[in-house]
């Protein structure tokens, strides 16, 4: 395989990237360190060290015009997916460098449930040991509410191992052991640095349109250490406010549809939660609020506010008061007095909430990949598992290759990891869009209807719950089961309507909601793409439709 490698590299003359005919290190599966590191301070510390010692360091800055980068990859960002992208390609034997921003343990609150597929996709990486550790929760399925009814659905984990189950955690705790995997690769650089351009083959800014392949980028280490970085193929990963979206995609659109409020409670989740190891998603009004454990000591509150509602200022007591007054009637009793001991704390945190459909375009020398590339509402927490499901899919789809030095050979793996990630991506983004606009309540009775549907169909058990949490938990990705199960709760719902007798209001309340159904579902997947979501990967990559 080496020889192949060093064959197609001489076979590009003229090449910046071409290397000289230097042994490289076979590609082989590095072992993860056998002592688990816990303290997660002492990681962080870690992280921050300075890289560029001769011990831990390799060159790579400002090469002179046909010298051969030191990186096989550059990736920008050490989140969810640019961390586990690096462990993966540099267990390959890639010389990887991962740069982030800040290396200290991040604060969010989302990012915080990794669903029973995405679990799934971290052993395929092997990372799984990355959940332990961290105090993770293990989750087996939801627990819905809507007017004092109750409906239990769990994921359907039969025969697929005791491990295998969502997890939920601290997002910060478990970014920085994805970033401690990837710093045990011996093939992987980490160093904390903000990108600040990308730079084409030539050594300049990059331009869209000039037609000059990006060869690398430009960065600031230590606030004012000014560094240029080359490899053959950069992959940007720098998350939900990213850089250098709109440079790599300019008709990417991000939507805010609504905003999450946050809050810790504290207490043991097994006693605080009236259905323990279960998400809790109440069907609210206006919107759903959300329930989980993070830790065997707290549990996460969620409040959607959506885009239409003002936002109650935090500083003038405008959002407790909202909390107290607007929510705390609408959950579980069990959980109202820990949730208005914890807003009496008042440690409030919020983030938007954004969506946007993945738009492909073929950049060459770089590709976009995580919350940079392709966003959904956060509601169902499938984020993480299209992250690593994208991982899985463009690591072995680079695999092949004996090198990144051929711009042509990467462009195809790259076209045909645009094709094969869409069965799982966008079925998971397609259900988080629809399922939040049929939770939110509405002044429209027959979407209200479609709300009381929905919840009802659930509550049906059997196959009529075990499909859609198989969509939402990520272990079922077809497409057409989603949209099967869509319309089934629409027809269910006209149904309904239909009982004890189809009155003339009745008929034209189903007929309302059939077309709300079909305005919800028809804009979501086409703004996914209708090609990309029904028509067979293997088609698509043959004909190079990305």
């Amino acid at each position: 395989r080496d020889e192949r490698r060093r064959a197609a590299i001489e076979s590009a003359p003229g090449n910046r990237f071409a290397r000289p005919n230097l042994p490289s290190a076979s590609r082989r599966r590095i072992p993860r360190a056998s002592t688990r590191v816990t303290n997660l301070a002492f990681i962080a510390e870690r992280l921050r060290i300075d890289f560029s010692r001769e011990t831990m360091g390799r060159g790579g800055e400002a090469q002179a015009s046909g010298s051969p980068p030191e990186w096989d990859v550059i990736i920008v960002g050490a989140g969810v997916a640019g961390a586990s992208l690096a462990y993966a390609l540099g267990n390959e034997g890639r010389k990887v460098l991962l740069l982030e921003r800040d290396l200290s343990e991040p604060v969010r609150i989302v990012g915080e449930l990794l669903q029973p597929g995405g679990y799934l996709k971290l052993k395929e990486l092997g990372l799984e040991h990355c959940v332990d550790g961290i105090d993770a929760q293990k989750v087996h399925g939801y627990a819905m509410y809507k007017d004092g009814g109750e409906a239990l659905v769990g994921y359907p984990l039969e025969g697929r191992g005791d491990d295998v189950a969502g997890r939920s955690f601290h997002n910060g705790r478990f970014v920085m052991r994805l970033r401690e995997a990837a710093l045990g690769c011996e093939e992987v650089t980490v160093r904390q640095a903000t990108v600040k351009k990308l730079l084409n083959v030539n050594g300049g800014e990059w331009v869209d349109g000039e037609g000059v392949p990006i060869g690398g980028v430009a960065a600031t280490e230590n606030e004012t250490e000014k560094k240029e970085y080359f490899a053959p193929l950069t992959v940007v990963c720098d998350g939900y406010f990213s850089s250098f979206r709109k440079k790599l995609t300019p008709a990417a659109a991000p939507a805010s549809p609504s905003t999450f409020v946050g809050i810790i409670i504290d207490g043991d989740p097994n006693e605080l939660l009236p259905r323990p190891g279960h998400g809790h998603v109440v069907l609210g009004d206006p919107s759903p609020v959300l329930f989980y454990p993070i830790s065997s000591k707290e549990v996460r509150c969620l409040v959607d506010i959506p885009a239409h509602v003002k936002m109650p200022s935090v500083a003038s007591g405008a959002m407790a008061e909202y909390v107290l007054t607007k929510i705390v009637p609408q959950v579980p009793e069990k959980l109202r007095d820990p949730l208005v001991r914890a807003v009496e704390g008042g440690a409030f945190k919020s983030m938007m909430n954004k969506t946007m459909p993945a738009q492909p375009s073929r950049t060459p020398g770089a590709v976009l990949l995580g919350d940079a590339f392709n966003m959904r509402h956060p509601l169902t927490g499938g984020g993480m598992t299209v992250a690593f499901s994208d991982v899985v899919t463009m690591s072995s789809m680079l695999s092949p290759l004996p090198s990144f030095a051929d711009a042509d050979a990467v462009g195809e793996r790259v076209d045909a990891f645009y094709a094969h990630r869409t069965r799982p991506a966008l079925t998971i983004n397609t259900l988080a869009n629809a399922l939040y606009k049929v939770f939110c309540s509405s002044t429209d009775s027959s979407m209200e209807e479609m709300r009381r549907a929905c919840f009802e169909y659930l509550r049906l058990g059997g196959s009529m719950s075990a499909g859609p949490i198989a969509l939402l938990g990520g272990l079922e990705t077809n497409p057409l089961t989603l949209v099967t199960h869509f319309f089934s709760v629409a027809l269910f719902g006209v149904g309904r309507l239909m009982v004890p007798l189809p009155t003339p209001a009745r008929i034209w309340k189903g007929v309302n909601l059939l077309k709300g159904a079909v305005k919800i579902i028809v804009p979501i997947v086409s703004g996914e793409g209708l090609i990309r979501m029904f028509v067979p990967s293997k088609y698509r990559e043959k004909a190079r439709i990305i």
